[in-house]
């Protein structure tokens, strides 16, 4: 294949990622239109441990395949690849079907972790936990084995399968989860909790459509595998054991950096009811709280991190490249434009979500709980920063080949989120929980970067002087959000769904231009996105 085909696969499939990774942020605002912020807290108790188990179980495997068969490929030996597939989806199925048991089997023990006192008849029961955790555990049946051959697809540089499943997948899901909690809600007129209960199985249902156009492809491509492997000039002949002690080692440094959010999020499932509810707070008030917090505006503060990290991660091979080959100052112009982008979309989109915030949460929530959501996301989005410079700096040290201390770092910011969310949240409310994330990426990033600076040789001095002039020019768009802002809510008081829009879309068209024009003119567009946009050099 052609390096123009290849970049091109690269490109469709990092499309495809994106565009699901926005479908699963936009679905939740109509679903939660139905089921409320306790309803999606709900889905939340199931959704949570699951994500967990699935990492578990995957293990970074579809880079990790990809990576494995691409290079036994790359030999001519693409028997390897195929021996790693048959063997891989067994081993997957195996693993995925112990996961689905462990989480079936143990439902009723993490619903008690999550609501220790079921007395209280403000929130959702312990029977509606079980339900949500045993539904959805259903999809850790077929989930792995997909994993194994999405990554032999890449690891073949043929990534259509791969982002037309993932796509496809995730529709499927939603419209299933949509539909789910419309028909028990309103048709069959049933209880939240057997609403929320199906609208999870749509991880299975969404499962079943990817593998679906998977074995599509595979039918589709057979012939002209099996005559690469029967043409197949070497055959290395490794042992099993040989072979996945490799894999395993290049799966275990994308799997723990995958699960840095929702390692984060697992401690919060199991600390935020039981400390709000132990300092005063109702079931029902905690479970609203947790609802916005882990659901509402944590899919909003992703938002500016998908875009932020998409753009950024694109120079990660190129950094490779350059480490590998020792071109130290390619290296540094390549680290430096990496960090440059996360923080010139992620600062003054974070800024504009925290000014924003009762508007944005009224618009895409609506007024119900507009108090606490407006709240929680004034001071959770700057944690979106955070998210988008860990998630770089860590694919970074797996550029230079220090993945290892990507590892070490998650670990001290785990440990710190350990200790402190309980604490905090007993004392500062839902603050807690956002300050124990804060402080625990904030550790996490500053010994990535440590480590950055000391294997890559990197002077942060260039970096941090383009990082004052960004938080300048965003304190300048910030003071023209506010005084719009203001003078809006003079206009259109914030009691309508279309007041909302209405302050939100003068407010946010304001902040955009003005950013936009401030750094077009002084050249810091240019600069920072680079031959992107060598169209704002000029």
């Amino acid at each position: 294949m052609t390096d123009s085909k290849f970049l091109r696969g690269t490109m469709i499939l990092t499309m495809a990622t994106f565009a699901s990774k926005i479908l699963g942020m936009i679905y939740v605002f109509p679903f939660v239109a139905m089921v409320g912020q306790q309803g999606l807290a709900l889905y939340q108790y199931g959704y949570q441990p699951y994500v967990i188990l699935l990492s578990m179980a995957t293990l970074g495997v579809p880079m990790a395949v990809s990576k494995f068969v691409s290079k036994y490929n790359a030999m001519g030996d693409y028997k390897t690849g195929q021996r790693l597939l048959k063997t891989g989806i067994l081993f997957m199925s195996i693993t995925g079907l112990l996961a689905f048991l462990v989480l079936f089997s143990m439902a009723p023990v993490i619903s008690g972790w999550i609501i220790s006192d079921p007395s209280d008849l403000d929130g959702n029961s312990l029977i509606d936990v079980t339900f949500v955790i045993r539904m959805v555990s259903v999809a850790l049946i077929i989930i792995p084995a997909m994993a194994v051959i999405r990554g032999y697809f890449q690891g073949n540089q043929s990534m259509g399968p791969t982002a037309v499943s993932q796509v496809l997948e995730q529709l499927i899901r939603i419209v299933f989860i949509l539909s789910m909690a419309y028909s028990v809600l309103y048709i069959m007129d049933g209880d939240l909790g057997t609403a929320v209960g199906f609208a999870t199985f749509g991880a299975f249902v969404g499962g079943l459509g990817g593998l679906a156009v998977l074995l599509f492809y595979w039918k589709k491509r057979k012939h002209f595998i099996d005559q690469q492997v029967n043409e197949s000039t070497v055959d290395h002949n490794l042992p099993l054991s040989n072979m996945y002690k490799e894999l395993i080692m290049y799966a275990l440094p994308f799997s723990f950096v995958g699960l840095a959010i929702p390692l984060f999020q697992l401690v919060d499932l199991f600390t935020f009811n039981n400390a709000l509810t132990a300092s005063g707070y109702t079931l029902g008030e905690a479970e609203t709280m947790y609802g916005v917090f882990s659901g509402s505006a944590h899919r909003l503060i992703l938002i500016p991190v998908a875009i932020a990290t998409a753009m950024s991660v694109t120079l990660i091979p190129a950094i490779t490249k350059s480490f590998t080959s020792q071109n130290d100052e390619v290296l540094q112009n390549q680290i430096t434009q990496a960090f440059q982008i996360i923080i010139f979309l992620a600062v003054p989109a974070s800024a504009g979500l925290m000014l924003l915030s009762y508007p944005t949460f009224a618009l895409l929530f609506g007024l119900n709980d507009i108090e606490v959501g407006g709240y929680i996301l004034r001071y959770y989005a700057p944690v979106a920063i955070l998210f988008s410079l860990f998630s770089v700096s860590a694919a970074m040290l797996q550029g230079i080949n220090q993945q290892r201390f990507a590892v070490l770092s998650l670990i001290v910011g785990i440990l710190i989120k350990l200790i402190l969310t309980y604490p905090l949240l007993i004392a500062l409310g839902s603050m807690g929980a956002i300050i124990s994330t804060f402080l625990g990426f904030t550790a996490a990033i500053i010994f990535n970067l440590v480590i950055i600076a000391k294997y890559a040789d990197f002077d942060f001095r260039p970096l941090i002087k383009r990082t004052i002039l960004i938080t300048a020019v965003t304190i300048v768009m910030s003071l023209g959000v506010i005084i719009v802002k203001e003078g809006a809510e003079q206009l259109f008081p914030l009691v309508s769904w279309m007041n909302a829009l209405l302050i939100e879309l003068f407010a946010m068209v304001t902040g955009i231009l003005l950013y936009f024009i401030i750094t077009v003119k002084i050249g810091l567009a240019g600069k920072v996105l680079g031959d992107r946009f060598s169209i704002l050099k000029k």
